[in-house]
């Protein structure tokens, strides 16, 4: 095992050296898979902290383009120490952009209203009969296309903007963030204002 590979690890993760020899020796040194297996021992510490409560953190503005687009969101942690360390401080401002890039309307797929979901089902649905799909397939196909819906409107289900491979979301974000800081973080709320958008 290369320590340049154990160097590589630690920046894509940002784990502890003696995690990321455990992982690559679990995987067999494959980067790829050490990375998920990291991230799986992050999300097991995330949801032992997540019944925890949240109440410091920072309210963050994020303003891009001269002034044509702009964020304001609010992460809490659970102390105030955390919410002044860069970590935390790194991890609200990549949130932000993540807002103003990606534009979601919700943080977690819990807050879309059954009616939201209702009629995008009739949308797919109407879509399925002219395409001559049968009836039968409809609703395996809908079930595939609102977890996609859910990628697009759900800040906490998208693909983080950074992640080259397309397999991060911001949630997995979030969660490595608590893994490696050790408190329960959430992302409480957002505006995002576009000029001249209603």
């Amino acid at each position: 095992m290369s320590t340049e590979l154990i160097t590589k690890l630690r920046e894509m993760t940002g784990a502890g050296i003696m995690d990321c020899k455990n992982a690559l020796k679990e995987t067999k040194n494959d980067i790829d898979k050490a990375v998920q297996w990291l991230r799986e021992k992050g999300m097991a510490s995330a949801v032992k902290r997540a019944g925890r409560s949240a109440k410091q953190g920072l309210v963050h503005s994020y303003i891009h383009g001269n002034g044509t687009l702009g964020v304001l969101v609010e992460v809490n942690c659970e102390t105030d120490f955390v919410a002044k360390t860069d970590d935390f401080k790194n991890l609200v401002k990549e949130i932000a952009m993540q807002i103003a890039a990606a534009s979601p309307l919700f943080v977690t797929r819990e807050q879309v209203t059954e009616d939201v979901i209702k009629t995008e089902k009739e949308i797919y649905k109407a879509q399925l009969k002219e395409e001559g799909k049968p009836e039968k397939v409809w609703d395996k196909i809908i079930e595939g296309k609102i977890e996609k819906f859910y990628g697009q409107i759900c800040l906490y289900d998208q693909p983080y903007m950074r992640d080259t491979t397309g397999k991060q979301t911001i949630k997995n974000l979030v969660d490595e963030a608590i893994g490696k800081i050790g408190e329960n973080i959430v992302v409480k709320r957002f505006a995002r204002f576009k000029l001249g958008e209603e």
